[in-house]
């Protein structure tokens, strides 16, 4: 199997990965094919692939921010069982994050993602992937060391249509097992910067960013 990174919508193995998206994901969390040209050209957005023979097997999406010294994982697939996809795209993103994070001379802060709570929201089936279902993916991202910010929280929909999308978490993975609290203003400026692609706001969304700011630190809870 092999980690190859995307950087262009004419690689081959893109429209693999955006048909692979279209099949796990609901819409609104998938951006259009060809909104993916600069994101997949910016340096600072890491999109790799799991190949196995001549297919697509996994994916994951990530992002360094040397300013913040953190990551923030998009999106992980595992599209087939028994080949170790998880652990071969998770070691790999983190052995990819700890040597950009050595480049900019410091040892990797953490990193966010947003996580699906299935306790709240049922109805993603992730196209019938048993491995991908939400309660096997919420207890492996804790295993691996992700917290709940203790936040009501919202994203903008990736469809730019200005709904709020709820039934996930914003979730960190501390470096430091014992970091009890984030900064609240890193918090917010992560988010408005992580989302100033859309330019579709929901209220509710803008409202979460203005209870943030309010804030000094936010609490990061067990998941």
């Amino acid at each position: 199997m092999k980690y190859k990174r995307i950087t262009s919508i004419d690689d081959p193995n893109f429209k693999k990965l955006h048909d692979l998206m279209g099949q796990i994901f609901p819409p609104e969390e998938v951006l259009e094919y060809d909104l993916w040209k600069e994101p997949l050209e910016d340096p600072g957005i890491r999109v790799f692939v799991a190949v196995h023979g001549d297919k697509v097997v996994g994916a994951t999406e990530y992002r360094y921010y040397p300013d913040w010294n953190i990551a923030m994982t998009d999106f992980t697939i595992i599209s087939q069982h028994g080949l170790g996809l998880g652990r071969f795209l998770a070691q790999n993103r983190l052995k990819d994050l700890n040597q950009l994070a050595k480049e900019n001379g410091k040892v990797l802060f953490g990193m966010f993602a947003e996580i699906y709570d299935p306790y709240r929201v049922e109805h993603h089936e992730f196209g019938g992937v048993k491995v991908m279902n939400p309660y096997v993916r919420r207890e492996v991202l804790s295993h691996l060391g992700y917290k709940r910010l203790d936040i009501a929280y919202v994203h903008p929909s990736w469809e730019n249509s200005g709904e709020a999308v709820s039934g996930l978490d914003l979730c960190f993975m501390p470096s430091d097992e014992d970091l009890e609290v984030l900064p609240a203003s890193l918090v917010k400026e992560f988010l408005t910067t992580y989302y100033s692609v859309l330019s579709n706001k929901p209220q509710e969304w803008l409202d979460m960013i203005d209870t943030i700011a309010a804030g000094e630190t936010i609490e990061l809870l067990p998941l």
